[in-house]
């Protein structure tokens, strides 16, 4: 059965896409079968991928909702040797839906059943606020991924997401784990940078990945081209550091 990994952090602007469609890419380069699901209503990740969410037959919110199966609603992504469950504006209203609903936590979960054998590794990526949408995720994931940029406000901001981890584990998903803090967007010429990865280690010892993502301009360069990093310029520091997270999360989570 394929392990479900939420990337997700309440705060924005940390990297969430970016790591979800490049983590996706590089586990795909490592022979695995990938389903990367895009659960933010702006569609992000499916544009990063090259596919135009203005143009979808079925998104995620047909699948949330109840009007498409699961299966209908997935896109090959050749280019990229991954699958694409592809999300757009429409998935805004899908928080009006779950609200209403008794099931709504636990919707996404029960959409991933049929399918996540078919995959070793679904990775979704998160909005960037705790909504119906997060909690689906959170619901759903045998593990979340938390990207973390290395900045003054990253502590902050973690400590409001361990509260709500919590929250899920006790009362919707004892079953969900830590994978791993990631640090994003690093600048090792940076003190405040470095120093900030020095605290992430400090407080959460072994739970913060041993890789590290570097500012990289190829990185930044790559979605405008609906190409992941590794696509885009495998040679980049960036697609070296997916790479490097992907093996790394193989071993630790038995991938």
């Amino acid at each position: 059965m394929g392990r479900v990994i939420a990337i997700a952090n309440q705060k924005g602007g940390v990297g969430k896409t970016t790591s979800s469609v490049n983590l996706a890419a590089a586990l795909a380069r490592l022979g695995k079968n990938v389903l990367l699901i895009d659960l933010d209503p702006q569609g992000n990740a499916t544009v990063s991928v090259g596919v135009n969410k203005d143009e979808l037959n079925a998104s995620i919110f047909e699948v949330l909702v109840g009007d498409c199966k699961t299966k209908a609603a997935i896109v090959r992504v050749e280019q990229t040797g991954i699958d694409l469950l592809p999300a757009n504006g429409d998935l805004t209203a899908a928080e009006v839906v779950l609200l209403e609903d008794g099931m709504g936590p636990k919707r996404l979960r029960k959409a991933l059943k049929k399918v996540r054998d078919q995959y070793d590794a679904i990775i979704i990526d998160c909005p960037p606020t705790l909504n119906m949408l997060t909690l689906n995720a959170l619901t759903a994931a045998d593990g979340i991924v938390v990207p973390v940029q290395c900045e003054f406000f990253a502590l902050e901001g973690l400590s409001s997401l361990m509260s709500t981890i919590d929250t899920v584990q006790s009362e919707l998903n004892p079953d969900l784990h830590i994978d791993g803090l990631l640090r994003t967007m690093h600048d090792r010429r940076n003190n405040l940078a470095n120093d900030v990865s020095d605290q992430l280690v400090t407080h959460f010892g072994v739970k913060v990945f041993q890789t590290i993502v570097p500012r990289n301009v190829r990185l930044a360069e790559a979605p405008s081209h609906g190409e992941s990093i590794l696509d885009y310029d495998v040679a980049s520091n960036g697609a070296i550091a997916y790479l490097a997270l992907a093996n790394e999360l193989t071993r630790k989570t038995q991938l």
